[in-house]
């Protein structure tokens, strides 16, 4: 992940501040416009089909781009993209969308049925105009009352974030923009009888983390922040008020080298957050080493890629994450390792359960009911040295000392396939997300999901000529 580039002209910021009338009219409504980069009030166009946006960084080396391909469902940091809603039995999910299946962002919103096993046209949320990167890619909430709340994500100071709800409870057919605010990687969380605790990164002095809370998603504590030493890339969960997150650092703000692992904790929206241990930390966390510290990456020169964190069946963390040797595609990372990190009660301890063939091949890790599973691209796909690959199902018998393969749910696949995202509460049907396309050019991307079993997979439709579509089983 690289730093934006900074436009040269007072023009080209406001193209890239978004939220202009041509926005508007992709709403079909001319939205409230009082300053320059205002989001429009309503967001209820309709798109024709569920078309993943294809990203290219930019930074090539011998063999290919540092990350690239189809990146809707993008990335790691986003949290979460995809929600169960048991009281109107459907998954609800967001994800970066491609306007005409060109390089041009959508934020997008759309739900899958479980009864009538169907998903509807999906709605576009934010148009990010000139904009083609994925991490401006939204994130997902819903309140207490069923509205859902979408958080796009914007970059730095360059492009702003905004914050929308739904204009009904369990609806995507229409949103609101509610605030505009300097956010980066969004992972809204609802905390019931508390209200929104939001973990987010701001490009203050490297890619720092910070926390605001909300009672109502409209008026917003200031934002505080728990670490700073450089940069930082998290992934967070939750259990009812108890929020975890896992992190790694940027030696001197250079995101190439990202090492360490550590992990915080909080149950009081913020207030108090602790490690491991239970032990207050004093935040923001400004040194190396610090009681937050799971293990010293940096001293074993290897670099850190997290990809998930979850709860075993006592409450205790497992972080899931790659290490390599180095931050480009190719050998010189190898080995390269998907590896788990689980705290036992008394110490952390540590397996690596594949090798990976991309620091941005990612995946998700599920724990529930006494099993342990990892659900992502692990096999080799159709182009072996960019990320992502062939769709692959890992389970532990022994809570993550030892992992086998038990199935591998895509095959001989045109495109690889990336970042399979884990929904919140997820649903057996609806169990894993994520897009394709290909990494060593620009291409079509399809988006998907798969049942718990890995048995049944399904394409959602490219193009859709009515206002529900069935999905197209592989």
């Amino acid at each position: 992940m690289s730093k934006p580039k900074t436009p040269s002209t007072r023009r080209q910021f406001l193209r890239h501040s978004l939220g202009t009338m041509a926005a508007a009219s992709l709403a079909g409504t001319v939205g409230r416009q009082s300053r320059a980069g205002e989001a429009p009030a309503t967001a209820s166009a309709k798109d024709d089909g569920y078309r993943g946006i294809w990203f290219e960084l930019g930074q090539k080396s011998e063999h290919g781009d540092k990350y690239s391909g189809g990146l809707a469902t993008y990335t790691a940091n986003h949290v979460p993209m995809a929600i169960y809603a048991k009281e109107v039995n459907k998954t609800f999910f967001v994800y970066g969308g491609a306007k005409e299946g060109k390089r041009h962002l959508l934020a997008m919103a759309s739900y899958f049925d479980h009864e009538r096993r169907v998903v509807p046209r999906p709605t576009i949320v934010h148009d990010k105009q000139t904009v083609n990167d994925p991490h401006d890619n939204p994130s997902l909430c819903i309140d207490k009352e069923g509205f859902i709340w979408v958080f796009v994500s914007g970059r730095a100071k360059l492009r702003p974030g905004f914050i929308y709800r739904s204009a009904k409870p369990y609806s995507v057919d229409d949103f609101a923009v509610v605030s505009q605010r300097e956010i980066t990687y969004p992972q809204p969380r609802w905390i019931e009888g508390e209200g929104f605790l939001h973990l987010f990164t701001k490009y203050t002095k490297g890619r720092e983390l910070y926390w605001s809370t909300s009672p109502d998603g409209k008026t917003w504590s200031p934002d505080r922040k728990f670490a700073g030493m450089g940069g930082h890339y998290q992934t967070s969960h939750q259990r009812g008020k108890r929020i975890i997150t896992a992190f790694n650092m940027h030696p001197g703000g250079d995101v190439d080298k990202r090492t360490n692992l550590y992990f915080l904790q909080t149950d009081d929206m913020g207030h108090t957050w602790r490690n491991m241990q239970g032990e207050p930390v004093t935040v923001p966390l400004t040194e190396k080493a610090n009681p937050a510290l799971v293990r010293d990456y940096m001293a074993e020169k290897r670099l850190v890629y997290i990809h998930d964190i979850d709860l075993d069946a006592d409450g205790r963390p497992v972080i899931m994450y790659n290490t390599t040797a180095d931050f480009k595609p190719g050998p010189t990372g190898d080995p390269r390792w998907w590896t788990i990190a689980h705290w036992t009660g008394k110490t952390w301890e540590y397996a690596e359960v594949t090798r990976a063939n991309h620091n941005y091949s990612t995946g998700s890790l599920y724990i529930e009911d006494g099993q342990w599973r990892i659900i992502g691209p692990t096999q080799p796909g159709p182009q072996p040295i960019g990320g992502g690959g062939e769709v692959a199902i890992w389970s532990s018998k022994d809570i993550g000392k030892t992992w086998a393969k038990d199935r591998e749910i895509t095959r001989g696949s045109i495109r690889n396939h990336n970042y399979v995202r884990r929904p919140m509460h997820a649903h057996a049907d609806f169990y894993a997300f994520w897009a394709d396309g290909n990494p060593d050019a620009f291409s079509k991307s399809n988006l998907y999901f798969a049942d718990k079993t890995g048995e049944r997979v399904y394409q959602l439709p490219y193009d859709m000529s009515g206002d529900f579509a069935e999905l197209i089983k592989l």
